[in-house]
């Protein structure tokens, strides 16, 4: 007789390096650059740039920055992600089982799939911790599921498994009123600690080539309706707050304004206090902790502005809030298998 078999939750990031180091660096940015969600060039063109010249010398400088944010246990990514498996857990309970499956590191999402199934999983939820959909984002840890689940890398390759689960993937939640209502709570708290309030509002969210845009990727729409809705419910007035875009990598246009760029100007504008927060990544990260804190400051620094008077807000983490929405949110895309 067949028994009723947990739910299987995986939680999907794009991945980390298992070190800062140079050596752990270079494997994760080629498996990270060589998807061609990620970059989209043709192979013939782009596999001699990143084998030739890019992993030569970017995972020195990358491991570099890794080693300025690295937490004495690993990975701030990690790290916190784990963090988000055990809490999502607890709130869900027994009828669901919750494992972290990565697109390009380790735990990879084979092996939170392997996981699952051992434990007899048969039906599984794919959660990206990306609110906003991005080709280069969600669409990356959809593959890797598939994949895995197939138990294959490509549709012409072997097959190394028979029994294929189950499959939900979890929709962009980017205007969820619960997830906007959890960035809203966390923001109050992290104001509340300051000695005085900001006097303006950077919402910062990952970038992606223009050219992804203009063919078809509902990304930066999602982002500035993100922004639109927080900024809303924080009642912030128009003209103390505005969207903008970091992450830029290589010489074709990208979606903007560029984060660095507005926080160089900021001072400029008569902006003493500026806050500033990613509303597009729920997890701290290198692009938090070092591209926002660390050369976010500086940024801000460069324009005239005062460093100490620069604040961040961290990511969600394993905000009571945003867990318990997230919670909602799984057992709203279980309906009919609970």
């Amino acid at each position: 007789m067949l028994t009723r078999t947990p739910i299987g939750v995986i939680l999907a990031q794009i991945g980390t390096p298992e070190a800062p180091t140079a050596k752990a660096v270079r494997p994760y940015l080629r498996r990270f650059l060589s998807d061609r969600r990620i970059i989209d060039y043709p192979p013939l063109f782009w596999q001699p740039l990143l084998r030739g010249i890019i992993l030569r010398a970017r995972p020195r400088r990358s491991a570099l920055l890794y080693n300025q944010i690295w937490q004495k246990d690993g990975s701030p990514l990690l790290l916190h992600s784990l963090d988000q498996c055990a809490g999502l857990q607890r709130l869900l309970g027994s009828r669901y089982l919750v494992e972290l499956g990565l697109a390009y590191s380790a735990p990879s999402m084979e092996q939170a799939m392997g996981k699952l199934e051992a434990a007899g999983v048969t039906r599984m939820i794919v959660v990206p911790l990306f609110p906003q959909y991005s080709s280069t984002t969600t669409a990356s840890v959809y593959d890797a599921a598939s994949f895995a689940a197939l138990g294959r890398r490509s549709a012409s390759g072997p097959v190394t498994k028979r029994f294929v689960p189950a499959l939900r993937f979890m929709e962009a939640y980017y205007n969820e009123p619960g997830y906007i209502w959890a960035m809203k709570e966390h923001l109050m708290q992290q104001i509340s600690r300051l000695s005085l309030p900001p006097d303006y509002y950077v919402l910062s969210f990952h970038g992606i080539p223009r050219r992804y845009a203009d063919t078809g990727d509902p990304y930066p729409l999602q982002c500035l309706e993100t922004a639109r809705l927080l900024a809303e419910a924080m009642d912030w007035e128009t003209g103390c707050w505005q969207a903008a875009f970091q992450s830029r990598f290589g010489r074709e246009e990208w979606i903007g304004p560029p984060t660095s760029e507005v926080l160089k100007e900021l001072s400029g504008r008569g902006i003493r206090r500026p806050l500033i927060f990613s509303p597009g990544l729920t997890t701290d990260c290198l692009e938090t902790l070092h591209e926002l804190e660390i050369e976010g400051r500086e940024h801000f620094a460069a324009g005239g502005g005062q460093p100490e008077d620069f604040a961040i807000a961290p990511c969600l983490n394993d905000n009571e809030e945003w867990l318990s929405f997230l919670a909602e949110l799984v057992e709203r895309n279980a309906q009919g298998w609970i």
